[in-house]
């Protein structure tokens, strides 16, 4: 897929698609960057969440109609039929109405959208007050559709309702982030300014709102229960990774890599610290003053700097790097909860890609032996290159493919992928860094076991207890497999328990990802290149796992 192709008419279904679903969500339209973005927020209600599956029934009609023209057309239609087919079987099955939990709803994502709005001139501020004053709108029909779950006795878990209206009540608050949004404003005139503070107290009530309608009206109702049950599970499970794969099987799978990795970081311990003490050799490492950064700007610096290099270090080798993408920005977030996360470049290009840390309170030492890692997960060769190759391909892939279409086990499989292959190819400097890339595999191989465990009701293995999973065994299992700090690792939790076969997606990914690469190895022989293989991997944007296996190995 490396020449310039003429648009097909399925092409134009996905065009269509997208520019229509931007149009009911223009939240995501800001986040994605597109030009000329509906005003306000979007309808959150029971009614915009109908129109929304509407949308997606309408298009699957037409892709059914419309005949492929090449094997772009080929993934395009399997894409959009695997991804709107399971939009409107959540949509259906309820999963849309009572969205809420700790990372991923509507509570985090009406207040990221601030993070992403262009704010260098006036007239963006002005936009920006315009934003402000519509969350009151977005929030109501938010809170309608959370009523409407619930009546129909769809209500999330106390500690995901518990946690939401914390973070709410924090939004709300006159040191919150609404009001020093606003306040951040310079340069702007008095009009403006006004409107901001305006549209900033509105925005803070309407969170205000929000966490009363949790505490009052949903707690009462809210199950103790964190699982959602293997029903359930299993429609998120395939949403996440656009793959169907064996629950059971995975959970098994799971329970040995955990053991596998350990194994792994026992054997690095012994080159650290000539013990394979694993703790022993991170608190060698942590002690080293060669690996740590202070300062939370510093770190920043440190960031940057490790992402330039590895930029150069890997364009013209083991990836085709686009010029356009070369840049990534590293920022520390506005927010506080120690997560780490990517958003991608604007439509055109001209917002880059960004990696943020929303460092937690107190935290003013970093290691960086831990952190490499992550700068190759969220930046190159992981997201940052991934989202980038995509969004350069304008002279190949429709408008949805290159932005409309994200999925999980792809996105952050591939992404843990290039955390193993930046290890393969050299990056990782020393076996401090290859300890804390494993440490994080670690993790990620243990919210496996949790998650599947937990939401299916699998038995905990002897690690953990035994018997049936509880919170309290899946926090000493975590605590037992894991080197964060104890206030990330419980958001992590928190996160699992809410958003079900998300977390699982990064490590069930990444092996779907491994074994699609070994076998166009074995099919290829000694003709296979990495360089090739990455480059038609990537070209074919996110898509899920199923299709991409059937374009790559068909």
């Amino acid at each position: 897929m490396s020449s310039a192709r003429r648009p097909t008419a399925l092409d134009a279904v996905a065009e269509r698609h997208l520019e229509r679903q931007l149009r009911l969500q223009p939240a995501l339209a800001l986040s994605l960057g597109a030009p000329d973005a509906a005003p306000g927020l979007g309808d959150r209600s029971p009614a915009g969440l109908e129109a929304l599956a509407d949308l997606s029934r309408a298009t699957l009609r037409e892709v059914a109609a419309t005949p492929v023209a090449d094997d772009v057309d080929r993934v395009t239609a399997a894409a959009l039929t695997e991804r709107l087919s399971l939009e409107v079987a959540l949509h259906e099955a309820g999963e849309t109405l009572g969205d809420l939990n700790v990372i991923a709803s509507p509570v985090q994502d009406l207040r990221m959208v601030f993070d992403l709005l262009p704010t260098g001139t006036a007239g963006d501020w002005a936009d920006a007050a315009a934003r402000l004053a519509a969350v009151p709108d977005a929030v109501a029909g938010y809170c309608a559709s959370l009523r409407e779950a619930a009546s129909r006795g769809r209500v999330a878990a106390r500690r995901q309702v518990v946690e939401c209206a914390a973070e709410a009540d924090q939004h709300a608050a006159a040191d919150g982030f609404f009001h020093a949004f606003a306040a951040s404003a310079t340069d702007v005139p008095d009009t403006v300014r006004a409107d901001l503070a305006a549209g900033a107290a509105a925005a803070a009530g309407a969170y205000g709102d929000l966490a009363r309608v949790l505490r009052e009206e949903l707690l009462p109702l809210a199950p103790e229960a964190d699982a959602v049950g293997a029903d359930r599970y299993r429609l998120w499970s395939q949403w996440f990774l656009g793959a169907r794969v064996d629950l059971a099987d995975t959970y098994a799978w799971g329970l040995a890599e955990v053991e596998r990795v350990r194994a792994e970081m026992a054997a690095v311990a012994r080159e650290v610290c000539g013990s394979p003490d694993v703790a022993a050799a991170e608190a060698v490492l942590d002690a080293d003053p060669a690996c740590l950064v202070h300062g939370a700007a510093a770190f920043r610096d440190w960031m940057q700097e490790r992402s330039d290099a590895t930029v150069a270090a890997l364009a013209g080798t083991a990836f085709d790097v686009p010029g356009e993408v070369r840049v990534l920005e590293c920022r520390i977030a506005p927010t506080t909860s120690g997560g780490i996360y990517y958003t991608g470049p604007s439509e055109d290009l001209t917002r880059p890609g960004r990696m943020w840390w929303a460092v937690p309170p107190g935290q003013t030492t970093f290691s960086t032996w831990r952190e490499a890692t992550t700068v190759h997960h969220e930046g190159v060769p992981g997201h940052h290159l991934q989202m980038g190759v995509t969004a350069a391909r304008r002279d190949v892939l429709n408008r949805w493919r290159r932005s409309g279409c994200w999925v999980s086990g792809h996105g952050e499989g591939w992404a843990l992928y290039a955390e193993r292959l930046a290890g393969e190819l050299g990056l990782l400097r020393g076996p401090g860094e290859v300890l804390g890339m494993l440490d994080a595999q670690l993790l990620r191989a243990a919210r496996v076991v949790v998650d599947l465990g937990v939401h299916c009701g699998f038995t905990a293995p002897a690690a953990a207890g035994g018997g049936a999973w509880t919170y309290g065994a899946a926090w000493e299992y975590l605590r037992a497999n894991c080197g964060v700090h104890d206030d990330v690792l419980r958001f992590e939790l928190s996160r699992y328990l809410g958003w079900p076969g998300q977390a699982p997606s990064y490590k069930v990914g990444e092996r779907l990802w491994s074994q699609l690469r070994e076998g166009v190895r074995e099919r290829e022989g000694a003709a296979f290149d990495l360089r090739a293989f990455h480059r038609r991997a990537l070209d074919l944007g996110s898509v899920g796992l199923d299709v991409l296996r059937t374009a790559l190995l068909p």
